[in-house]
């Protein structure tokens, strides 16, 4: 069990909060918010409570030295304007101004720490600079689910000189909500898997035919499903190596009596550009074409058995919904998700834009910011970032 930082002693304390602000910019402009305003709870809690908060993050692969291009002045900017409260960005994310800051009783109350991979010591889980880390601190809070899975300094190296330490409000909501489709509290429970790779999803679809009891697949990796059943599916996406592996799993879940669903018409086009996209009669595609979204009968053919589900996950687009004429299949299947009154868990940030293009965000139950570390948790497997909530003590 994780201690959640609601149960941590932090009153007059110096709180280090590892936080995922590893968001897109354009032009040094935040283009989209969502893990940032996905820990603003955890922030504002501990902004209150704590004697003084530290809060550190990663941002892009600056190579592990200090480039302004990958700074996290402008998510200092976007949290001020949040939170109405002074953030003062430090100069570094360890080094001996920060310490001095620290050391200032009338110093900032809030800071927010330099890009952590400015320094080459945060993603080889250098020992010295983890413990460079921990000695800002009296409490370590992990607030970042989405870089969980990665063995570095401030998710693991550090956590070990800690008695006092736990998840943040999202990590720990993050670590409920995929643990529920993993123990299947409530049946019916779907999956609906996307995307482009069945080689990204292997692992997921190996883990969850046990555990769910109707799967859905859509988007470019149906293709090679469809291909292992020999269907044919023209010019579009298809993984060659992958074609023995789909054929397996399609088998496994055959064993197991779980449907495993496949589009049965798609929207066709010449090209990605072409403007000549039609819905083919049913799942075989012409040799001149490539499937970009599953067509009208299979978002029907989902959204049927969508309706009576307890619980579900979806994760990865349909289509190629950023383009419009390949955007409708995706948009249906999420209003129907949202009219089922399901736990929907959304997973994956072009999933998590696919739905609030439907306009239905707000009608599930969680959006992930997991990304990579949601995919290895739905696989089975135990993430370095929550392992290290639960060792033992401090070194």
């Amino acid at each position: 069990m994780l201690r959640n930082v609601s149960e941590l002693d932090v009153g007059g304390k110096t709180v280090f909060l590892r936080v995922d602000f590893n968001v897109p910019l354009a032009d040094g402009t935040i283009t989209e918010t969502h893990r940032i305003d996905s820990s603003l709870p955890t922030i504002r809690f501990l902004a209150e409570k704590a004697g003084r908060l530290v809060i550190a993050s990663h941002l892009g692969r600056p190579g592990g030295s200090p480039d302004p291009r990958w700074s996290l002045a402008p998510v200092q900017r976007y949290l001020e304007r949040k939170r109405s409260l002074p953030v003062q960005l430090a100069p570094d994310c360890a080094g001996p101004a920060v310490r001095q800051w620290l050391a200032d009783p009338e110093g900032p109350r809030v800071v927010l720490l330099e890009n952590l991979r400015f320094d080459p010591g945060e993603e080889t889980n250098d020992p010295e600079f983890a413990a460079a880390l921990a000695n800002l601190a009296d409490v370590y809070v992990n607030d970042a689910f989405g870089a969980a899975h990665r063995a570095h300094a401030s998710t693991a190296g550090m956590v070990e000189h800690f008695r006092e330490k736990g998840a943040g409000f999202l990590f720990s909501q993050e670590v409920e909500y995929l643990s529920r489709i993993l123990s299947a509290p409530e049946h019916p429970v779907a999956a609906i898997l996307g995307g482009a790779k069945v080689s990204d999803k292997i692992g997921i679809l190996k883990n969850l035919i046990p555990r769910v009891d109707r799967i859905m697949v859509g988007g470019a990796m149906a293709y090679t499903f469809l291909s292992a059943r020999g269907v044919a599916i023209g010019r579009s996406l298809l993984e060659r190596d992958s074609i023995a592996v789909a054929r397996e799993i399609m088998e496994e879940a055959e064993r197991c009596r779980v449907p495993f669903l496949l589009p049965v018409d798609h929207v066709a086009a010449g090209d990605i550009g072409a403007g000549d996209p039609a819905v083919t009669p049913d799942a075989g595609i012409p040799g001149d074409r490539m499937g970009l979204d599953i067509g009208p009968k299979t978002a029907a053919l989902f959204a049927d058995k969508l309706a009576n589900v307890a619980l579900a996950l979806w994760n990865g687009p349909l289509g190629l919904f950023e383009r419009e004429p390949f955007q409708s299949g995706t948009v249906s299947v999420a209003r129907a998700l949202s009219a089922s009154g399901a736990t929907s868990i959304i997973a994956g940030g072009d999933t998590v834009a696919a739905v609030r293009l439907a306009g239905v965000a707000e009608d599930m139950a969680h959006l992930s910011t997991g990304g990579g570390a949601a995919l290895e948790f739905l696989e089975g497997k135990t993430l370095p970032g929550v392992r290290a909530l639960e060792v033992g003590d401090p070194i």
